[in-house]
């Protein structure tokens, strides 16, 4: 999950966020943010008699990735609650991976390709 400019300078300096802000940015109700700690997606680090609940930074770009897939194929939350463990899962995964690879020396993996493989002509 890549954050745009504008998410990396805002979250670059806090390590928490409000509920409110959290809510905001991600485009959710309170009482859907509640439901997803309810259901466990995603969990305060404030204790629920405080004033304002507070989140890690980290939550913001997964909720936001969850949001907009939920908007766009009309998603309850509690299948969002599952795919925000999926993208967590996944970004974890692509971490890991990057992390090998810069174990390796340049020369041992190709560099990183997108898209379909080449055509070749059936006949030829």
């Amino acid at each position: 999950m890549q954050l745009t400019h504008a998410e990396w300078v805002w979250t670059e300096h806090r390590e928490t966020v409000t509920a409110g802000e959290l809510c905001a940015v991600c485009g959710l109700s309170v009482a859907e943010l509640d439901e997803l700690v309810d259901y466990g997606a995603i969990a305060p680090l404030a204790p629920a008699g405080a004033a304002e609940r507070s989140f890690a930074t980290e939550d913001v770009a997964p909720l936001r990735t969850a949001g907009k897939l939920r908007l766009d194929f009309d998603l309850d939350l509690f299948t969002v609650s599952l795919l925000l463990g999926y993208l967590r899962r996944i970004d974890a995964l692509e971490h890991q991976v990057r992390s090998l690879q810069a174990h390796l020396p340049s020369h041992a993996h190709p560099p990183a390709r997108e898209g379909p493989g080449t055509w070749k002509e059936p006949h030829a």
